[in-house]
């Protein structure tokens, strides 16, 4: 063992009997605190009462263990933040871009200019997380994050990477950049096109294993809300058989202004004619600018009740060391909220986690909602 791959191995040994502590004491208050949690209902077989207990997601499809740049909460914290709360599944996402590592900045948006380009840095630290501590509860999926979808002819090495060095680990893919305007400023390169007509090797890649894409693509900006819908588009259209995940429906800060109606409309056609296609509803983006309006809360229930089988939940938290266990619970309980909303069908396909089950093949089964006297 060469001398660097020895110190890393002490400190990761040490990292982890500093959180051990931690994940003991949030594990203890999950039993005592939340003993009527949703994700006690995964496990025993009864039921779901709504009337009773909460509403939060017990998945959690878009999470980001490693932040763009800075130090990051240890992996171990990270699983017990989410047994604290009843997540029980959730993706492991690294982020695909890095900032440099002489930044000290460890939020992009706090450094215009500085470059924040595609590398596999997180991926491989979150797959040696993984394969140190191979937890049980919650169940984790690794994700490929890394994949640059506007160098298509880089993603099949990438892939090969992730197979050579954890072998059958990584079962779903993103989130990708096909284009997010917040990330322009620091010399983030959209894919076009052109682009996507090159992605062909390594969807067919995706699609054979059968394993999900998440892609950001930004529907647009206030001043013209439909300027990269395009794009999408073209995604859906040249991968149909492709299991391809909306990150946050598209929407974002930049996109704070769109008319509801218009968006549930381009959305509800993209579903119609897209039947692979499923919603990431995390970011609380969604709640803050769009479902938290008056009135709209319940037309975007009235969507998703409507396609109960095409979304899964998430929060987007990012797990940088200025973050800790309560802004998790605070973004799992915002992102859930339009759980409330929604019809019993569309609340265990996606509260319950059914959706995100089907869509990885995993053999969990959500719980039944109880009968309403």
């Amino acid at each position: 063992m060469s001398f660097l791959l020895h110190r890393r191995v002490l400190r990761r040994r040490v990292l982890r009997k500093r959180v051990l502590a931690s994940g003991a004491v949030l594990a203890a208050a999950a039993v005592t605190a939340s003993p009527a949690g949703a994700g006690r209902a995964l496990a025993d077989g009864a039921c779901f009462d709504r009337a009773t207990r909460p509403s939060t997601s017990v998945v959690d499809g878009h999470l980001h263990f490693r932040p763009f740049g800075g130090r990051a909460i240890p992996f171990d914290e990270v699983t017990a933040y989410l047994r604290e709360s009843g997540v029980r599944y959730a993706n492991v996402f690294g982020i695909g871009q890095k900032l440099p590592a002489d930044s000290d900045c460890t939020y992009y948006l706090d450094c215009p200019g500085t470059p924040v380009l595609p590398s596999v840095k997180n991926d491989i630290v979150n797959g040696e997380s993984y394969v140190e501590s191979r937890p049980t509860d919650p169940h984790l999926t690794l994700s490929m994050t890394s994949l640059d979808v506007a160098n298509p002819e880089t993603v099949p090495q990438q892939i090969a990477l992730y197979d050579k060095e954890f072998p059958g680990l990584f079962r779903w893919a993103g989130e990708v950049n096909l284009i997010k305007g917040a990330l322009l400023p620091n010399h983030h390169e959209p894919a076009t096109v052109g682009d996507i007509a090159n992605w062909a090797p390594f969807m067919r890649e995706l699609e054979r294993r059968g394993i999900p894409l998440t892609v950001h693509a930004d529907l647009g900006t206030d001043a013209a809300p439909t300027k990269y819908l395009h794009l999408f588009r073209e995604v859906l259209t040249r991968y149909p058989r492709n299991k391809i995940v909306w990150a946050h429906m598209g929407l974002s800060k930049e996109l704070s202004a769109m008319d509801p109606a218009r968006h549930i409309a381009i959305v509800r056609s993209l579903l119609r004619r897209h039947p692979r296609l499923t919603l990431d509803l995390s970011w609380r983006v969604l709640e803050d600018q769009y479902f938290s309006r008056p009135g709209v809360r319940e037309r975007y229930a009235a969507l998703l009740d409507d396609h109960p089988t095409r979304a899964i939940p998430g929060t987007d938290f990012v797990a940088s060391r200025d973050k800790d266990y309560a802004v998790y619970k605070e973004e799992l309980e915002v992102t859930s909220r339009i759980n409330k909303a929604l019809g019993d069908e569309a609340f265990r396909g996606i509260a319950l986690g059914e959706n995100y089950f089907r869509l990885l093949g995993l053999k969990a089964e959500a719980p039944k909602i109880c009968t309403r006297k």
